[in-house]
C-alpha cells in the first residue's frame, strides 16, 4: 500500500472527526439558544432586578450556518464519499469500470468546492466576531427595554454573551461561561479544520496523479 495512499486515508479519518466536532459543538449552541436564552437573563442594577432579553435586535447567527455547512459537506460528501470511492476503487471484484471512475472523479470534483467552502467558513466566522471584540451593553438602556432585544449595535454569539457575563447576573453565569467556551470552541475548531482539510485535498490530488500514472486501472493491487 502506497505511503500516500495510506496518508489520504488517515487524513480523511481526522477530517471526518474534526468535522463531526464542529457539528455537535454548532448545535449544541443552537439548541442552547431556543431552549435557554431565548428565555432571557435577570440582572441586578441600582438596587432591583431586571430582564434582558435572551438575544439582541441585529444578532448575526449565519457564521454558525456557514460553519456548520462546511463542517456537513466535509463530513458526508469528502469523508463518507471518499471511503466509498476509495473502497469502490480498490474493490477488484467491482466490475462496472465506468460508473466507478465516475464516482472518483466526481468525489475529486468536490474537493476544492468543500475545501473554499471551510476556508470562507474560517475568515468569515473570525472577521465577524473580531470586528466586534470588546462591545459593551448600556446598561441603563437595558433596563428601559424590559426584556425587549437590545437594539444597538450587531453581534454574534460570542460577542454578545462574553458582554451579558460583565453584567451583574442573578443567575446562569456558570451556564453562559459553559456554553462561551463552546462558542470559542466551535470558531478555534475551524483552524484545525482548514489545515486538515487543506492536507486532505492535496493528498487527494497526488493519490489521483499517482493512480493516472499508474493507468488509472481501477484495481486495489496497485493504486489503494
Amino acid at each position: 500500500m502506497a505511503l500516500i495512499s495510506i496518508a489520504l486515508k488517515v487524513a480523511l479519518g481526522l477530517l471526518m472527526v474534526i468535522s463531526i466536532i464542529e457539528l455537535g459543538l454548532v448545535s449544541s449552541t443552537v439548541g442552547w439558544l431556543h431552549q435557554t436564552a431565548s428565555k432571557g437573563f435577570i440582572f441586578r442594577y441600582g438596587g432591583s432586578t431586571h430582564q434582558l432579553g435572551g438575544t439582541p435586535s441585529d444578532f448575526l447567527v449565519n457564521q454558525g450556518h456557514t460553519s456548520n455547512g462546511a463542517a456537513g459537506t466535509a463530513f458526508v460528501l469528502i469523508g463518507i464519499g471518499g471511503v466509498i470511492t476509495l473502497w469502490v476503487r480498490g474493490n477488484t471484484n467491482y466490475r462496472t469500470k465506468s460508473f466507478s471512475i465516475y464516482v472518483y472523479y466526481l468525489w475529486l470534483a468536490f474537493q476544492i468546492p468543500a475545501l473554499l467552502l471551510t476556508t470562507s467558513a474560517l475568515g468569515y466566522v473570525f472577521y465577524v466576531t473580531n470586528a466586534r471584540e470588546g462591545q459593551t451593553i448600556d446598561v441603563p438602556l437595558a433596563v428601559n427595554l424590559h426584556g425587549s432585544p437590545y437594539p444597538v449595535g450587531s453581534w454574534t454569539p460570542q460577542n454578545w454573551f462574553a458582554a451579558v457575563l460583565r453584567l451583574d447576573l442573578v443567575d446562569g453565569r456558570n451556564d453562559i461561561l459553559t456554553q462561551l467556551y463552546i462558542m470559542r470552541g466551535w470558531q478555534y475548531n475551524l483552524i484545525p479544520f482548514f489545515l486538515t482539510q487543506l492536507l486532505e485535498t492535496a493528498l487527494a490530488f497526488l493519490d489521483f496523479s499517482k493512480w493516472r500514472r499508474a493507468g488509472g486501472k481501477m484495481s486495489g493491487h496497485s493504486q489503494v
